[in-house]
This record gives structure tokens, sequence and C-alpha cells, in this order.
């Protein structure tokens, strides 16, 4: 049996390093689309330009993405890594500011699995500690996998952060660029299915599709720039559930409703109506 929780669940992986500096940090916000609107704008320049560099909350997902890779040598857990889907994603800051360069190491394990019918969810817990044994990051990866379901587990919590009726209290729309999933393969994750059209086919897809990290990236600036007034001091926490694929150079929509310390939102593709991003919220710090 390709999932066997009784031998995964609570499994431990290797620990990952992962060390970034500056650099490292501007190339991930412009992948995110950080300057495209306007390059010089001082809340633009914050998170592109190296004199008073700030790190983008949603940064949290690169240093610990290496240890979701080890999810496939886990005993108990075999797939075809064509079949995974990204389904949800849960990142906290845990230290404010977050340092612009770091050597870090996560320690990721199989935190859940349940069984969808059709596939299964497996949910990867990551923390992420700087050089100093401070822990900058917690991380959630939940992965679809397709058929491999039917193993008789639990079908796992339904989502929350519904999106209320009223109409949203911000909205914010962004297009992304033709080669903006070939920018933000740069931060990491180079699956050839975001830049090889053979491979874009072999998943399913008519073209190369954009990663849902980097989308998770737009969302979180939106909601950074609407509700956070560019202040990432303000970003707690971000959970989000993918809903949809986004092709490069589409525009993104995200609309958002406060709700309290919490920011319910949504994300959609503009030229085809299709949710992105649903089930989605950031908590506020303070």
């Amino acid at each position: 049996m390709p999932i066997d929780p009784s031998k995964a669940l609570g499994a431990e992986m290797k620990p990952a390093e992962f060390a970034y500096n500056d650099r490292d940090i501007m190339l991930y916000a412009l992948g995110c689309g950080a300057g495209l609107r306007n390059p010089t704008a001082k809340e633009e320049l914050q998170f592109t330009y190296e004199n008073g560099l700030k790190v983008l909350p949603t940064y949290g997902v690169i240093p610990a993405f290496p240890a979701l890779l080890g999810m496939g040598s886990v005993e108990g857990i075999k797939f075809n890594p064509m079949m995974l889907l990204h389904g949800e994603q849960y990142l906290e800051i845990k230290k404010h500011p977050i340092p612009v360069a770091a050597k870090t190491t996560t320690k990721g394990k199989i935190k859940d699995i349940f069984d969808k019918g059709k596939g299964a969810v497996v949910v990867v817990s990551a923390e992420t500690f700087d050089e100093k044994g401070d822990l900058l990051f917690y991380n959630e990866f939940s992965s679809f996998l397709r058929g491999e379901g039917g193993f008789g587990g639990e079908r796992g919590p339904e989502p929350t952060h519904e999106a209320p009726s009223r109409e949203p209290d911000a909205v914010h729309e962004e297009q992304t660029l033709p080669h903006q999933a070939l920018i933000y393969r740069l931060s990491g994750d180079r699956n050839p299915l975001h830049a090889d059209p053979m491979f874009a086919k072999m998943g399913g897809f008519d073209k190369p599709i954009l990663h849902g990290l980097c989308f998770f990236g737009y969302a979180g600036r939106a909601v950074l720039e609407k509700m956070c007034g560019n202040d990432p001091s303000k970003f707690k926490s971000i959970k989000v559930r993918f809903a949809g694929s986004v092709f490069p150079g589409e525009t993104l929509v995200t609309k958002m409703w406060k709700e309290g310390n919490t920011v319910i939102f949504t994300m959609s593709v503009k030229e085809r109506g299709k949710d992105a991003i649903t089930n989605a919220a950031v908590e506020l710090a303070g």
C-alpha cells in the first residue's frame, strides 16, 4: 500500500540546511511582483533595494521548502511526484524583524495524513531556526497526492475562513509578468512544470503554470499593502487553500474582509474568472 499512516505518521525528516542573504530577499520580492507597478516608490524599494531592506513575510516558506522535498523518502509514503498538488499552506512568522541574511536549519515531520478517497493529503510541519537557535518560521505544507487515497483514514477537517457575504473592505488587482515563473523559480523551486512546456503537458496543462507559492506571495503582498500599511511587523501568519491554477501574465484580484485581527481574503484570476485561492486568512500582530 503506497500510503501507510502507521509507518509514516509522526516520522521526522532529515534536517534541511539553507542559507540566504539580501540578494535572495530582493530576488524573491521581484519573483512575487514587487516593484512592478512603481519600481522607485518607497513602499516598493523597501523590499527590492538593499538600503533599508525589509523581508516580505511570505519569504518564510522559502528556507523551509527543502524540508518538504524529503517527504518522498519517508517510510510509508510512496507516490508519483507528477501527481502531487499543493493543497494548503500555513506560515507563521515567529521572529520580527525577519533577518535579511541567515543560515537556517529546518526540522520537518509528518504531522497528519488524511484519506480523501481519490487522493491522500499529507501535512508536513516544519520549524525553521537561525544559526543562533532562534525560531524564525513555522510552516505547514499540505500536499494532495492524486490516486493515493482509499486506505481507510480520516478525511480531515473541513475548510475554514469562508468569505463573508458583504462587499470586501479592500480589493487589490495586479497583473503578473509573462515570465513571472522564470523569475520565481530562482528562489528555489525549479520544478520543470513551471518552465518546460513538455512537462506542463505531462502534468495536464496547456503551458507552464505559476508556482502556487508565487501567487501566495502576491496575496501576502496585497494584504500587507492594504491592511498593514506595508509594515511586515504587523503580519503574524497566513493560511491559504489553493483552489486553481494561474498562468504567467494573468491578473490576480485579491478581495479582503477585516474582522478583528483577522483578514479573510480570496484571490481570483481576472481573465478567466476562476478562483486561485480560497478559505484564506492573515492574522495580524497585536
